[in-house]
């Protein structure tokens, strides 16, 4: 896949993602397309970790995988730098 295309992946991966979690992430669209790209990255790890592949060498996810993945990558950020009440 060339650059547009991890680009386009991307976008749609962290903007799916965005929407399965409530609240508001405050990301712009280059924000969201990096979430998808790490996003992608981040579910292949995960995958190779859960088959006990090889996990030194990442591939990244297909479709689910990084939505899956940015939705980790959320959730963490929300823990890590969410507002406390």
């Amino acid at each position: 896949m060339g650059l547009l295309g991890w680009i386009i992946f991307g976008f749609f991966a962290g903007l799916i993602a965005r929407a399965v979690l409530p609240g508001n992430q405050r990301l712009g669209c280059i924000g969201t397309t990096l979430l998808g790209v790490a996003g992608a990255f981040v579910g292949g790890f995960l995958t190779s970790v859960w088959r006990g592949t090889n996990w030194r060498d990442p591939e990244p996810a297909g479709f689910l995988g990084a939505i899956l993945g940015a939705i980790v990558l959320l959730l963490v950020s929300q823990a890590a730098f969410g507002r406390k009440p």
